[in-house]
């Protein structure tokens, strides 16, 4: 009686190895550090680039060293924390705009836990410093732009089934169309309701004329809501791991907001630049000699051609969002230009636009929203200076079309390298689906975060260290099992959490030192049920045989329901509550494996197969 076969052991002794293998890349530090890398995936880090940082730091006094490079960034370790704020100043200074300087953490694992595939945890925005960010998406212009779109469609399918309009416009994201005759109103309904189903059409009347006004339904509100969020969410990701910020959180919050947390950044200015970037492009014919109706006029964006205007149609060929790479480069004279790739169906857009207006001047607008201070009165009477958001168009480019365009060309006319640099990682990155501002941004200092770690630290050791002193006192020899146990739970709790690349933050450690206490309720649960058995009369290892057995399902029961509610947790929070929820669940599991089988192996190595009179329970 209470025996394990030979594999049970094995597997257990597999598990506990491979717990402390996994766990041990935590006892290795990372360095602070600089990355340089370009600003866009075609610029390629050299031995030149090293030795200008490198030099910049000598200069400046700051101590570094295990330098690497890899064709795509480099890698500069630091002596001293403290020094990653100065250091990155000074290489920014001597390299340049064109290059992005990120603080950083290097990795110290050794090769051999490394060819393993182990890692140290990641460490969350409370515990390593850096930046939060909380942005609006701008859906109203979502919705305002696609309504604009379905009206120029609209008013092609009322010419194509012959339905005279009197006008056409849009009105506070309402489609306003007028007729002089009741039977074109109905008509115009009938195909509404036919071909644009997302749209939702009202017939009035206006004195002699017929009014229909057509809104978007609340599905197809709802649906282009979600989109660019969505869209918008997938581009910042795209665009911060490009530009090599080290762990970012983008994640949505409520309706129409982002959050956007990026570890180990301490510069709020160079974050904004790099995620609140919301430039895209914009394909237009040049209009037409004598044309009235359908045309903007646009300011020229270069220097050279300062004050310039130029007249382009309304009607957008295709816009960033068809373009699937790009890439900096130069014209036959030298002048930086972007090399672009469309989608098919951009493609076929381009191409069919082109084809049929060989000669005519095809414009490339760079759209940018941006925010201005304006004085304003709040409640109080006073005045305040607050961001009023706005887009900025103008022309980059206009260039005789000399024969059919595909998926393949290019754009010229940017000011500088660095520019078409930035334009083409925003390009290839991915389009925002609609303009973003800065509502909320913080700082965390690195400071703070090792004082997190510190405390965090502290109430775990404290709280490991009264439970295994309570289970030591009450439960004799059986509480030296639930404290190795413990101790055993810990690493695999760690290991589980360095494996699966979860970030720890500190509601995270919170489920931890709660872990510690959940822990235990196995294997009280067991000792008391044993000591129940060993006063009904039992023998000894009858008793040791019937608390494990008969405790069972109560443990299943009572970690099953907590484990639902840390997934509900994980499910529907987010940030800390999902650090929380992480933890807990994962303690859950290790806990459940160190108590029932970790002890049982223990108890059936010390007591299994002897005439045992008397247990230390």
């Amino acid at each position: 009686m209470n025996r394990y076969p030979l594999w049970k052991y094995l597997l257990i002794l597999l598990v506990v190895i491979a717990g402390f293998i996994y766990a041990l890349p935590n006892r290795y530090a990372p360095d602070p550090a600089i990355q340089l890398s370009g600003q866009s995936g075609a610029m390629v880090m050299d031995e030149n680039l090293m030795q200008q940082a490198t030099a910049a730091l000598d200069e400046a006094d700051i101590a570094y060293f295990g330098e690497q490079l890899n064709g795509k960034s480099v890698l500069i370790r630091l002596r001293d924390a403290e020094q990653q704020l100065p250091a990155k100043s000074v290489i920014q200074k001597a390299l340049g705009l064109d290059y992005v300087v990120a603080l950083n953490l290097a990795s110290n694992t050794p090769g051999w836990l490394a060819d393993l595939g182990g890692s140290p945890m990641k460490l969350g925005l409370d515990l390593s410093g850096g930046v939060h960010f909380l942005l609006q998406v701008d859906t109203a212009s979502v919705i305002t732009t696609h309504l604009d779109t379905r009206l120029n469609e609209l008013k092609s399918a009322l010419r194509e089934a012959r339905v005279r309009y009197k006008s056409a416009s849009l009105e506070d994201q309402v489609l306003i169309l007028t007729f002089t005759k009741e039977e074109w109103q109905d008509e115009a309904t009938s195909l509404i309701r036919k071909e644009f189903r997302d749209l939702l059409p009202t017939e009035s009347r206006d004195g002699k004329l017929f009014v229909i006004n057509a809104t978007l339904s609340t599905a197809a509100l709802k649906e282009k809501e979600q989109y660019a969020v969505s869209q918008n969410i997938t581009t910042l990701r795209k665009r911060v791991n490009e530009l090599g910020v080290s762990e970012p959180i983008v994640q949505r919050q409520g309706r129409d907001r982002i959050v956007v947390e990026l570890p180990g950044v301490q510069d709020t200015a160079e974050a904004k630049r790099i995620i609140g970037k919301t430039a895209n492009l914009e394909f237009r014919l040049e209009a037409k000699p004598g044309q009235v109706a359908g045309r903007e006029e646009f300011v020229f964006r270069s220097e050279s051609d300062q004050g310039r205007m130029a007249w382009l149609e309304k009607k957008v060929i295709i816009s960033g969002d068809s373009v699937t790479n790009a890439n900096a480069g130069y014209d036959e004279n030298g002048r930086p230009q972007v090399d672009i790739t469309l989608d098919a169906s951009g493609g076929r857009a381009m191409h069919y636009a082109t084809r049929e207006n060989v000669k005519r001047g095809l414009g490339v607008l760079f759209i940018e929203s941006k925010a201005r201070l304006e004085t304003q009165r709040n409640e109080a009477g006073e005045e305040v200076s607050v961001a009023v958001p706005y887009v900025e168009k103008s022309i980059i480019s206009l260039a005789t079309i000399q024969s059919a365009l595909g998926v393949q060309f290019r754009v010229t006319g940017l000011d500088s390298p660095a520019e078409a640099s930035e334009l083409a990682l925003l390009l290839r990155a991915g389009a925002l689906a609609a303009p973003m501002y800065f509502v909320e941004e913080r700082t965390i200092g690195p400071s703070l975060g090792a004082e997190n770690i510190s405390v965090g630290v502290k109430s775990v050791q404290f709280g490991l260290a009264a439970v295994a002193l309570f289970m030591l006192v009450y439960y004799r020899a059986f509480g030296v099992f639930a404290n190795l146990a413990l101790g055993l739970n810990l690493v695999l709790l760690i290991a589980a959490m360095s494996l699966l690349g979860a970030t720890l933050t500190l509601p995270g450690i919170a489920g931890i030192v709660l872990t510690v206490g959940m822990a235990v309720d196995a294997n009280v649960l067991i000792f008391s049920r044993i000591r129940e058995e060993l006063k009904n009369g039992a023998t000894a290892q009858g008793a040791i045989h019937s608390g494990y057995d008969r405790a069972f399902v109560s443990i299943i029961d009572a970690n099953i329901t907590t484990l639902i509610v840390a997934v509900i947790l994980y499910a529907v929070g987010s940030g800390p509550v999902q650090g929380f929820a992480v933890t807990l669940s994962l303690g859950i599991l290790t806990s459940m494996f160190t108590a029932i089988m970790g002890t049982r192996a223990m108890a059936n190595l010390v007591y299994g197969g002897r005439n045992v009179e008397k247990l230390w329970i």
